[in-house]
């Protein structure tokens, strides 16, 4: 047995039996390494997908559930009965999807302050009717008029792809759980896809209602009208803490999409 004095000394217990081993053992070792790391950080990204996902079903579903889209304070003192010499009152009013609420509260400081609307601070008994057909400013007189029909019908719409949101949402998430048990990179990219054409319906949803507010509501000439009885009326409108996290919810579905058709197409590679 000849000694060869130019290879490199190996020291420890096991240099013969890592010399025996063929060259083709150490490939395949160091390729079920390299796919354990990748398998281990696909599950991290997985993980970041879930999370990312199911904050923005919550936001989006608090968003939905929730009357505070909208928060509009009336002041004025439009008669002089005995009952109205101890202070001015207010209206206050608040709006979502399903429901708009008002109730009567005195005024203070800050009139559009949103805390006066927090449930805390609201009146023990409020009256209550469907924001469908009665949005925020609602006019009586205007029941057969083009402009309060026009105001309904946009409604309808902005009504329309609040709901296809919610529903592709939901399905994004069913998706995803029937894809994580069988790692399924058509489930993955269909939930993926899902959570993306959410995101961009709720952003619709979100544009439309600012139209609403600042265009088609008509804020200007319900206050004017208002003001042929009452000439100190004012009103005072903002956003609700109901329509902030909708933005925020649109964000997370759109990354939780992207990072879920990524997830869905590293398991397509793997497999091939």
């Amino acid at each position: 047995m000849k000694l060869c004095h130019q290879c490199p000394k190996i020291d420890g217990p096991f240099h013969l039996s890592v010399l025996s081993q063929p060259h083709g053992t150490q490939i395949r070792r160091r390729k079920s390494a390299h796919r354990a790391l990748r398998n281990t950080e696909k599950v991290k990204q997985g993980g970041t997908s879930s999370n990312m996902s199911s904050l923005g079903v919550l936001l989006f579903l608090v968003a939905f559930g929730t009357d505070y889209w909208l928060l509009a304070t009336e002041i004025g003192k439009c008669s002089k009965a005995p009952e109205d010499i101890g202070g001015e009152k207010a209206t206050f009013h608040h709006e979502g999807f399903f429901w708009r609420c008002w109730f009567s509260g005195n005024v203070v400081e800050h009139n559009s302050s949103m805390w006066k609307f927090w449930y805390t601070n609201q009146s023990p008994s409020k009256n209550c009717t469907h924001a469908y057909l009665s949005p925020f400013p609602h006019i009586r007189d205007e029941h057969n008029s083009t402009s309060y029909d026009s105001a309904v019908i946009y409604r309808g719409f902005w009504t329309v792809l609040m709901l296809l949101g919610v529903l592709t949402i939901v399905m994004a998430s069913f998706f995803i759980i029937c894809a994580a048990p069988f790692a399924s990179h058509i489930l993955y990219k269909a939930g993926g896809g899902f959570y993306i054409v959410a995101g961009v319906l709720f952003s619709l949803v979100v544009v439309m209602y600012v139209i609403w507010v600042q265009a088609v509501a008509d804020l200007e000439n319900y206050t004017n009208m208002k003001k042929l009885d009452c000439p100190d009326f004012a009103v005072y409108v903002r956003y609700g803490w109901s329509f902030m996290l909708a933005p925020i919810g649109v964000f997370f579905a759109l990354l939780a999409g992207m990072l879920f058709l990524l997830v869905g197409r590293a398991i397509y590679l793997r497999s091939d």
